[in-house]
């Protein structure tokens, strides 16, 4: 997939994304909550060096599994590779997955796609659950979009990126 290489991100923007990855490969937040922080999960944010040095693999090690299919990154317009914050949990697990547990490849690749089923799968309860509590208000966007949002997610989304940038 190739997206527009125009966009400019603020620095305090940069820096969420950053410590959100950080917090990722740590273990101090899963991709679930991402999206309540305010950053997008799939946003293609990070050049093969950054991301070889937030998940600590060697960035030859990320251009073969992007060969191999393993983790595929988005492409700017120009071809370079840009790695979102699911691709670098997704290569913090494949390192963990590969060197601890001495799973190959194949193995690695199987179990990685599970778990984005199964957390596909935690996402729609969790959706099913706030709209049968009535948890969901209604907002439009300047283009006129509308989309449902939680009443507490603001707050909640200021308040987990204070906190991630803190640490």
């Amino acid at each position: 997939m190739v997206y527009q290489q125009h966009i400019r991100l603020a620095p305090q923007v940069r820096k969420a994304y950053e410590a959100a990855a950080e917090a990722l490969v740590s273990g101090r937040i899963a991709l679930d909550v991402v999206d309540e922080f305010g950053l997008n999960a799939d946003f293609p944010v990070f050049s093969v060096g950054q991301a070889a040095l937030v998940a600590d693999i060697h960035p030859q090690t990320l251009r073969q599994y992007d060969r191999l299919g393993l983790i595929v990154p988005q492409r700017t317009a120009g071809g370079a590779r840009r790695y979102s914050l699911r691709d670098i949990e997704r290569l913090s697990q494949a390192q963990h997955m590969s060197q601890d547990e001495s799973i190959n490849l194949a193995g690695i690749t199987r179990i990685l796609q599970l778990m984005e089923e199964n957390r596909q799968l935690r996402r729609q309860v969790m959706q099913l659950r706030r709209r049968m509590e009535g948890s969901f208000v209604f907002q439009a966007d300047s283009d006129g979009e509308v989309t449902e949002v939680q009443r507490r997610q603001a707050r909640r989304r200021t308040h987990a990126m204070l906190q991630i940038t803190a640490q």
